[in-house]
């Protein structure tokens, strides 16, 4: 699923850093921080949900996105915004694969998956697909769950999964891994950049 390092979806890479980090204080010490923590089947929310900010600050919704799905899923805000980085997708962007399928949106969800969120969410595929390509929180709703399914599947381990989300195939679960440490080091460097500059 993983396509240019800099994931366009509207917040810049320190901003994300921070989102993340403030989004965390209250996961940090969720079992889904550790290497292995069980996870329990959790119902995947309405795109139409409502949201929890009343004003349209994009910023805003967006950690407000972030927060909900951590929250509903154990997951780590810092691993979904890495992970959206990895993916770089966003809004409106659709990439074709080389076994002719597509993925959409920030999270580059695989077109695979769109009947089972169809189902879940009780519209059409192609309602389904326009969710998941111009809906920031659908997008990533369905992509931690997608992350939560695939943590499932692999027995509770948070990194195996994390792999299982780009794919079963060994050799590009092992790529995909080094994409994610790669990233998370990267924000770890620009965001000790940022607070030497603000200190």
């Amino acid at each position: 699923m993983s396509r240019q390092p800099r994931a366009a979806w509207q917040l810049s890479p320190i901003r994300a850093w921070l989102v993340a980090m403030a989004l965390a204080g209250c996961l940090l010490a969720s079992p889904a921080s550790s290497a292995s923590t069980t996870i329990t089947a959790q119902p995947l929310p309405s795109p139409d949900s409502p949201s929890p900010i009343a004003r349209p600050d994009p910023d805003r919704q967006i950690a407000a996105c972030i927060e909900a799905a951590a929250s509903t899923w154990h997951i780590s805000p810092i691993v979904i915004v890495i992970l959206l980085h990895v993916e770089g997708g966003a809004l409106g962007a659709v990439h074709p694969n080389a076994n002719g399928t597509v993925d959409i949106g920030p999270m580059q969800i695989n077109q695979i998956w769109l009947p089972t969120l169809a189902r879940h969410w009780r519209l059409t595929v192609p309602q389904t697909y326009a969710e998941l390509e111009n809906n920031f929180c659908a997008n990533l709703v369905a992509g931690t769950w997608i992350l939560h399914k695939a943590i499932k599947a692999a027995d509770g381990h948070l990194w195996r999964g994390v792999a299982y989300y780009h794919s079963h195939t060994r050799v590009f679960e092992s790529e995909y891994l080094r994409a994610v440490l790669a990233e998370a080091r990267h924000l770890q460097a620009e965001m000790r950049a940022h607070e030497s500059r603000t200190s």
